[in-house]
């Protein structure tokens, strides 16, 4: 839920107010992450630190966006911004709550002391931190905040006190301290007794590492350092298949670390990504890897990747938000989903990272989708189609749910995990429980290298591009896609499907164009929008290939204007809902030319004998609806199950045309963020 990033330079000099506008800037990215306050942890400088206090660490903490610490920064007068500093290991964190409100004290990085001897910035839930907490508590150390984190640099504090010689390393502390911990984290720690020294580890939430060196580098294969992390004296060795080192000790290096991609690419495009339990150590300029044991058939290396992805494709470029940007984004992240993986011209499907795993798909006697939010609407979105060309059973569930119910799981299921991330924590509960079970794992992911990515036995990436804002939107769409690709792909042999499939994969190569189309609907949309920003509720009704978009328009019209809103199964109508019509009351009706057209006119019907006055989402060429409608949104004709693809964008804008008007943060909505990595 929180954004981690670090940065070291190793004899690359830089200014304390370059130093600042990097870690500032990696925050930035990071935002989305969470947005509740945001602190660093930097060096203290040489003309303010008395003898006694040598390698001091100065904390700056602020309650609000990384904007509001960028401004704190800058009012220190006895930090030197000029000051040049050679090597440096700075910390910078952005926060979303989960433990103890939004402040100062709540926020990263938390220290062990007032002297501030080690620091440490956090993303993850500590479990068992009340045992921890009142453990140190009986042992003599004070606490200052309510969150989980604060037991973590006491906790190495503690070790550090009690250690059994003054040849114990860095990482060797952290070793210890993370055998204590449950739950999940992402740490990177700092210490003035090491200073220069940077060590970060992980379990269950995301850390990469970024590298960058104007010479090049010896190895881009670091081999990991098994049994136990090795001691003071022996870690500084000159072995250069053990650590990154550009020629040799002192060559300049810098090195970045970061919960995403997205906070170094602008510095880099040579990453590291860490696996659980995996200790980074950065001493001397080199960086090493280290675990306790080693696991049967787990990797002994970790590999230098280059990212893809562009700097330009993550910046707002010439729209207002990042989720207006990505919204208009659609045509092509669509396009791209679907590139190199159909044919249209032979009809032809293939998924590449599924192929080697296809017959075994096709045994299966059942399809199990997994996801939350956004994911699990795409789950829902596409099972009719999934399970009309597959004919298997198909279950669609939500994460957190299917972990408390113990779901039954068996070695003939196949089940997906939907994750824009990759990252999200109960989904990953859930496939590691799937996994457990002995079932077939498949990720659909948007982020390479994500923990889903890597523990799935196969998987699709939805090339949908990098996703800014908290509410998703083109993840959405490029995940419906890829279901329906590979419901096409498990059809291919069918020869009773072929007119079918047909008339899918025409929707498909159509489907770019009429995207655009219907964004040209933007001006109505927000016409629209300024007639209802000031309502307080909203009911969204549709049914079979539509109701999927019901409960997705409504999560957006929820999490970025705060209107109360609801996705309504239009057959359910009679059973409930229908007390809630009235003249006042906003309704919005998707009614598309399928196979549940007259149904859902009947409801249209009952929504306006109650004085109902309905915006209906229609095909074009549809004059009868239109006489029953207040308003009216028409979309192009495409085949029955893409119809949601189109008819969520109207959802999409309006919710973000009604977020500006009620004059709320679009990008950023509250207590919420992009990336839920916890519980």
């Amino acid at each position: 839920m929180c954004g981690i990033f670090a940065y070291l330079n190793y004899c690359v000099p830089r200014t304390r107010k370059e130093i600042f506008e990097t870690l500032v800037k990696g925050l930035q990215r990071l935002e989305y992450r969470g947005y509740d306050s945001a602190g660093i942890a930097v060096d203290g400088s040489n003309k303010t630190t008395a003898d006694t206090n040598k390698n001091a660490i100065c904390l700056i903490k602020k309650k609000g966006k990384v904007k509001a610490l960028d401004e704190e920064l800058y009012k220190k007068d006895s930090m030197d911004l000029d000051e040049e500093l050679g090597t440096h290991f700075g910390l910078a964190h952005t926060r979303w709550a989960t433990h103890g409100e939004p402040s100062a004290v709540n926020s990263h990085p938390h220290r062990s002391d007032k002297d501030n001897e080690f620091v440490v910035i956090h993303n993850g839930i500590i479990t068992n931190y009340k045992e921890l907490k009142e453990y140190l508590i009986i042992k003599g150390y004070e606490f200052e905040s309510e969150t989980d984190t604060e037991v973590i640099p006491k906790l190495i504090k503690y070790v550090y006190d009690n250690r059994e010689s003054d040849n114990v390393a860095f990482p060797k502390l952290v070793e210890r301290v993370i055998q204590q911990l449950e739950g999940a984290f992402a740490l990177v720690f700092k210490s003035r007794h090491f200073p220069g020294e940077a060590v970060a580890t992980r379990r269950g939430s995301p850390l990469l590492i970024g590298v960058r060196s104007e010479q090049e580098l010896l190895t881009e294969n670091i081999p990991v350092q098994y049994n136990s992390v090795h001691e003071k004296n022996s870690h500084n060795r000159s072995d250069s298949f053990n650590s990154i080192n550009s020629m040799g000790d002192g060559s300049p290096i810098e090195y970045y670390f970061a919960s995403d991609a997205s906070a170094i690419i602008e510095h880099t495009k040579k990453v590291l990504y860490m696996e659980d339990n995996d200790i980074a150590v950065v001493t001397g300029g080199k960086l090493s890897f280290h675990r306790l044991n080693r696991k049967h058939g787990e990797d002994p290396v970790r590999a230098i990747q280059t990212l893809q992805m562009e700097l330009q494709q993550i910046m707002k470029g010439n729209f207002d938000a990042f989720m207006q940007k990505e919204i208009f984004e659609q045509p092509e992240s669509v396009f791209n989903t679907m590139r190199g993986r159909i044919c249209f011209d032979t009809n032809t499907v293939v998924l590449g990272g599924l192929k080697d795993h296809l017959k075994e798909i096709k045994r299966c006697r059942r399809l199990i989708v997994i996801g939350c939010g956004t994911s699990f609407h795409a789950a829902v979105a596409t099972r009719q189609i999934l399970e009309e060309l597959t004919e298997v059973p198909v279950m669609v569930e939500l994460s957190s749910d299917f972990l408390d119910r113990n779901t039954p799981v068996f070695r003939d299921d196949v089940c997906f995990f939907i994750s824009q991330s990759g990252e999200t924590a109960d989904t990953l509960m859930a496939l590691r429980y799937c996994k457990e079970h002995g079932a077939l794992t498949v990720g659909i992911t948007n982020t390479v290298g994500s923990s889903i990515c890597r523990e799935t036995d196969c998987g699709v990436h939805i090339n949908a591009g990098p996703e800014i804002g908290v509410a998703s939107t083109k993840a959405y769409t490029s995940q419906f896609v890829s279901l329906v690709m590979f419901s096409l792909m498990m059809s291919e042999d069918r020869l009773s499907l072929q007119t079918r499939r047909l008339e899918i994969v025409n929707g498909l190569r159509m489907l770019p164009e009429l995207i655009k189309k219907v964004l040209a609907l933007d001006e109505k949309i927000k016409a629209i929008a300024n007639e209802m920003y000031q309502q307080k509720s909203l009911l969204v009704m549709g049914r079979g290939f539509n109701y999927a978009t019901c409960l997705e328009g409504a999560l957006k019209i929820k999490e970025i204007t705060y209107m109360h809103s609801e996705g309504i199964l239009a057959g359910e109508l009679k059973h409930g809902p229908l007390a809630l019509i009235d003249k006042d009351m906003p309704v919005i009706m998707i009614i598309m030319k399928n196979a549940c057209y007259t149904k859902c006119q009947n409801a249209l019907q009952q929504v306006t004998a109650r004085s109902g006055r309905p915006i209906i989402i229609c095909s074009q060429d549809d004059p009868e609806i239109a006489k029953n409608a207040y308003q009216t949104i028409e979309l192009p004709h495409v085949v029955d199950c893409l119809q949601g693809i189109l008819s969520v964008i109207p959802l999409q804008l309006l919710s973000f045309h009604l977020a500006v008007l009620r004059g709320y943060d679009v990008d950023f909505p509250r207590n919420l963020a992009k990336s839920v990595t916890v519980e």
